[in-house]
């Protein structure tokens, strides 16, 4: 998704969503990194490729859960198209938060040997959620941004 216009009647809501977007972009930029060391069962380098990928996932988890959706979960948003999008998406937005939040639990503890031989699959459980939470991000943000 192309970033949003900078709306001027909701620069708060704008500049969260493009916070989001951010934050989104920077998490697939080395979520294909580590995929790539992962496939490549590149040891050197990979144990603080994917602390640095758990936090920036934490951090884009973080800034949706408590920046974009709180807002309308607190019932503060009014637009009706935007509450009824959430009510409909977050569901499924929260499957994929969980997914994400196993996976850094998981990778914050698991020892390097384990690393190389789990962190594929793993890998790929996590990719599938994050695309479909990205199509949810999607319609949140086009629900918030009209």
């Amino acid at each position: 998704m192309s970033m949003p216009v900078f709306d001027v009647r909701r620069p708060q809501t704008s500049k969260m969503v493009a916070e989001l977007l951010q934050e989104r972009e920077q998490v697939w930029a080395i979520f294909h990194e580590l995929s790539g060391m992962a496939r490549a069962a590149a040891d050197v380098g990979l144990p603080a490729k994917v602390m640095e990928f758990c936090q920036v996932l934490i951090d884009y988890i973080s800034l949706g859960h408590f920046g974009v959706y709180r807002r309308i979960i607190d019932g503060t948003e009014r637009r009706r198209l935007a509450v009824e999008t959430a009510q409909r998406v977050y569901p499924r937005i929260e499957e994929a938060t969980d997914i994400a939040l196993a996976f850094n639990d998981k990778y914050e503890a698991l020892d390097r040997a384990s690393l190389a031989a789990e962190l594929e699959p793993d890998l790929v459980r996590l990719g599938d959620a994050l695309v479909t939470r990205s199509e949810l991000e999607d319609q949140m943000v086009e629900a918030l941004m009209n």
